[in-house]
């Protein structure tokens, strides 16, 4: 539900007054947490990469977040199962630059079924031989392999000459391993719907890939600390345009990620708010969820207008398509 200030004000980390109104002075929505399904943990911002659009300003050798290592994603592993957490998400940067993270993936699998998302580039390929025993866990992994357009060109503007090939190689080796997997782009707004589903099939089949891969679409979220002029959503926004029902598809609703800044491990709200030090919550996954999310990020327009949505625990129809 959507709640007034005063019901806001949980939690021991400090937060700006904008947390709890907007400009104007009015209340701002927020979505309550109501139970743990799906916990993220964030690799680090370091990759092999350094696309310019990248929604966490990921590089090579970049510690804005700084790389996770078993012994501490261990104990937030352990705690996220007494929550009765459904399913572990992992993002980076590109998570297979990190040394820990099979070994990481192999402890969160032994438990609960594990997303991955990634490049498919030279990290991901050079570590297959690592990733054949996973196939062996009692739960299933799902990667999701960001492919930013179906043209090569276009492709590799962003992410560097040989990155479509590279990506399309990596997710053939997924495929034929056993894994599955899905792919995800920014909305591409200068070709009919049709056209742009059509032309990503073509280029699966032609791969060797089913041409009916899983394909998400996002909204244009801009890189961090990018400054955005949305419109401030409110409680009487949360109110009259949204149900009981649509707040709880929010991914802060149902979800949380863990990242390490500073040598710190620390909740967050979401994907896509830790460059607002506001979304900090908690030390804990148990605390983070007693703390209302306030929605004034200008990501979080995007899930209030479109349903946009990292997540693929649970369906965001506005978000993705088949």
């Amino acid at each position: 539900m959507s709640l007034p200030i005063r019901d806001a004000r949980k939690g021991n980390m400090p937060r700006s007054d904008e947390w709890y109104q907007t400009p104007q002075g009015e209340p701002r929505g927020f979505i309550e947490s109501r139970k743990l399904e799906e916990v993220w943990f964030h690799t680090g911002t370091a990759c092999n990469l350094a696309c310019s659009f990248c929604l966490e300003g990921s590089k090579p050798g970049d510690n804005r977040l700084q790389q996770i290592r078993f012994a501490d994603v261990e104990p937030f592993i352990h705690e996220a199962l007494t929550l009765g957490v459904q399913q572990f998400s992992f993002t980076g940067g590109e998570p297979f630059v990190n040394k820990d993270f099979v070994r990481i993936l192999a402890t969160a699998l032994s438990y609960r079924p594990c997303l991955v998302l990634t490049n498919a580039t030279a990290p991901l390929i050079k570590r297959l031989h690592q990733l054949e025993p996973l196939l062996k866990q009692p739960h299933s992994l799902h990667f999701r392999v960001s492919l930013d357009h179906f043209d090569v060109v276009k492709h590799d503007a962003g992410r560097g000459q040989g990155m479509f090939k590279l990506a399309l190689t990596g997710m053939q080796h997924l495929y034929r391993m056993g894994f599955t997997v899905s792919i995800a782009h920014q909305a591409i707004t200068n070709s009919a719907t049709a056209t742009v589903a059509s032309r990503f099939e073509e280029v699966l089949v032609a791969h060797g890939l089913p041409g009916d891969l899983h394909r998400i679409e996002f909204p244009e979220f801009h890189p961090p600390a990018f400054q955005v002029n949305t419109p401030v959503i409110t409680s009487h926004c949360m109110n009259t345009y949204q149900t009981e029902e649509t707040r709880q598809r929010f991914m802060c609703a149902f979800s949380r990620m863990v990242v390490k800044q500073a040598e710190r491990m620390c909740v967050y709200a979401c994907t896509l708010v830790d460059d607002d030090p506001d979304y900090a919550l908690a030390d804990t996954l148990t605390d983070s969820l007693a703390i209302p999310i306030s929605l004034k990020h200008h990501r979080c327009y995007s899930c209030f207008r479109y349903g946009a949505s990292c997540s693929e625990y649970r369906s965001h129809t506005s978000a993705s398509v088949s």
